[in-house]
């Protein structure tokens, strides 16, 4: 159900119980809701600087807890895991396990369309909504919001028992129907070193089927396994 900016600012005490989190600035925790839709409708800031930060801050948080926890992982270990951590699957669930949906400032279309439900925003908005708890406390109130939050899955992640696997489902599916080659291409790298993204092609027998974007190839690999199987499963 859409809320408005009144709205949220009369009822933010319930936005902060429903994340175990009491902010200093009330106005960080707004900003941390606002959708761009919004954002340009209403001509104010949406959550994408913060979403920025808070991407940051968590990929430090989780590589210092590998680190420091689990000596027994090598490097590649570490990033699987750290990649299986912070990919959206993962950031849009802890966002539903809070009921975040119900607080976001939406666009009226955003809205129509399903926008409050959707992963890749519910993910960018825990980003978001740990980028303005740094800044409202620092970095021990986001370790504990994080901890909070993420530490099932980065047990089972460990443990390799947290796997999102659509590679091996799609490639199980296309067997079925006979010999297929699945292949994945990387087409683009974008943005600095210590903070890369990926957008990579998926091809059957030669015909590009999806392209997707991840933190890591394996994300942007397993996001475009993804969209091939929900559109077979539409069919």
């Amino acid at each position: 159900m859409p809320i408005t900016l009144e709205q949220l600012k009369n009822n933010y005490k319930k936005f902060e119980e429903a994340i175990g989190y009491t902010y200093k600035n009330k106005e960080y925790a707004i900003n941390a809701l606002t959708h761009s839709s919004y954002a340009n409708e209403m001509n104010i800031e949406s959550y994408e600087r913060l979403e920025f930060l808070g991407d940051s801050v968590l990929n430090i948080i989780i590589s210092e807890r590998l680190f420091i926890e689990y000596p027994e992982l090598s490097e590649g270990e570490m990033t699987r895991t750290r990649a299986a951590v912070v990919c959206e699957a993962s950031l849009s669930q802890y966002s539903r396990q809070m009921d975040i949906g119900n607080y976001l400032l939406l666009g009226k279309g955003e809205e129509i369309s399903g926008g409050r439900n959707r992963n890749s925003i519910l993910a960018d908005v825990f980003e978001a909504i740990l980028g303005s708890i740094y800044m409202d406390r620092g970095m021990e109130a986001a370790k504990e919001f994080v901890s909070n939050n993420i530490n099932e899955i980065l047990t089972l992640a460990v443990s390799g028992k947290y796997l999102l696997d659509f590679k091996t489902e799609l490639q199980e599916r296309m067997q079925e129907k006979g010999d297929a080659n699945i292949e994945y291409r990387i087409i683009a790298e974008r943005g600095p070193e210590h903070n890369k993204s990926f957008v990579v092609q998926a091809l059957v027998d030669g015909v590009p089927l999806a392209t997707s974007k991840g933190k890591t190839k394996k994300e942007a690999e397993q996001k475009a396994a993804k969209q091939i199987l929900s559109q077979l499963k539409k069919d």
